[in-house]
């Protein structure tokens, strides 16, 4: 989600060619709204990074590549994704529609897994106050439209799977649609097989997941995606660079230029001497113990969690991105997880 705006398109595609050239990465999220943050400037940047990676058929071939992106959410703000401006919402109109330029941009006749990227109900999220019932829409659009838009596209042969993205337990359940209440756990139905010719199946989930941020998973999703086979794709595993230690200083100008941080105002002030800021300097010192750096440290534990199945990563120089993927060699030892566990209990 930096390919167009932290990186250039040019230094995108040579992040890309090295980890599938030298590290057998195949998995690509992007999403129509990145970079971030969107505007009706760089929007569709990434998609176009990742259509210069795919061009190279000497390579690699498409099937050979996984290729995952996202629909937006309902937002009253971002307008510039439709032909027709109008607000992003998650209805069978703009899914549609979401998918076809999608494919143009990615310069590909298909799409392996696509997500929803945020709910189009009302949803606490982003760095938004918990849930108030007050701010309840009453035109979200149907979980039944959704899934019967998302099968759609399916049927046409544009989209192999879909899935969910900063999604909660609740709404998993309503998209998983257990109406049988006379089955056991291991019995439930969900809307999609009872109704297999109409909905989508989901079988994935993209949420903010990693040592500062575990909770709202292991505590709700983990149980609610166990039962319904929903893979879990952690987003944010450094927690937007939080966990690599960078900002881990008394004084904001201390933080290396370009750090995202330090490209978006007021950033930096919330986080210096948050409880955030406490914790990624317990893991670090973790980290120090162990001989690891704290990125490997934060990235290890995500890999190797047993609901991960696959992690989505973000680097802004090729070093930060050998460090990334070589972190998946570490092996965390019991006295390690011990110490990460203590950190998290207080």
């Amino acid at each position: 989600m930096t390919f167009g705006n932290q990186n250039t398109i040019e230094e995108g595609v040579e992040q890309l060619n090295m980890a599938f050239d030298e590290y057998g990465i195949n998995f690509l999220d992007t999403a129509e709204m990145y970079p971030v943050p969107t505007t009706p400037e760089t929007q569709g940047l990434t998609d176009k990074t990742v259509c210069e990676f795919l061009k190279d058929k000497t390579q690699r071939k498409r099937e050979d590549v996984i290729l995952a992106t996202k629909v937006a959410g309902r937002s009253e703000r971002i307008t510039w994704l439709r032909k027709e401006e109008k607000p992003a919402v998650v209805n069978r109109e703009q899914i549609l529609e979401s998918v076809d330029r999608s494919l143009e941009r990615l310069g590909t006749d298909y799409i392996d897994l696509l997500q929803i990227h945020w709910p189009d109900r009302y949803v606490p999220m982003f760095g938004s106050p918990d849930f108030d019932i007050s701010s309840i829409r009453d035109d979200a659009t149907s979980f039944e439209e959704q899934l019967s838009a998302l099968k759609e596209v399916i049927d046409a042969g544009k989209v192999k799977y879909v899935g969910l993205s900063n999604e909660t337990p609740w709404g998993v359940s309503q998209f998983m649609n257990q109406l049988n209440k006379n089955q056991t756990v291991s019995q439930f139905m969900n809307l999609a097989q009872q109704e297999p010719d109409l909905y989508a199946k989901i079988v994935s989930i993209q949420n903010s997941y990693s040592l500062v941020n575990r909770k709202d998973f292991e505590a709700g999703l983990a149980e609610m995606c166990y039962y319904n086979k929903v893979g879990l794709l952690p987003y944010s595993p450094l927690s937007g660079g939080v966990l690599t230690g960078k900002y881990n200083v008394k004084n904001p100008d201390d933080v290396p230029e370009g750090a995202r941080m330090k490209l978006f105002p007021g950033f930096m002030d919330r986080y210096i001497g948050s409880r955030n800021s406490r914790a990624s300097e317990a893991y670090a010192q973790v980290a120090k113990e162990q001989g690891l750096t704290p990125a490997e440290l934060a990235l290890s534990w995500c890999y190797h969690r047993e609901h991960v199945c696959s992690t989505i990563i973000g680097a802004t120089s090729m070093d930060q991105l050998k460090e990334d993927l070589n972190a998946y060699d570490t092996k965390l030892d019991d006295e390690t997880i011990k110490k990460i566990n203590e950190v998290y209990a207080e």
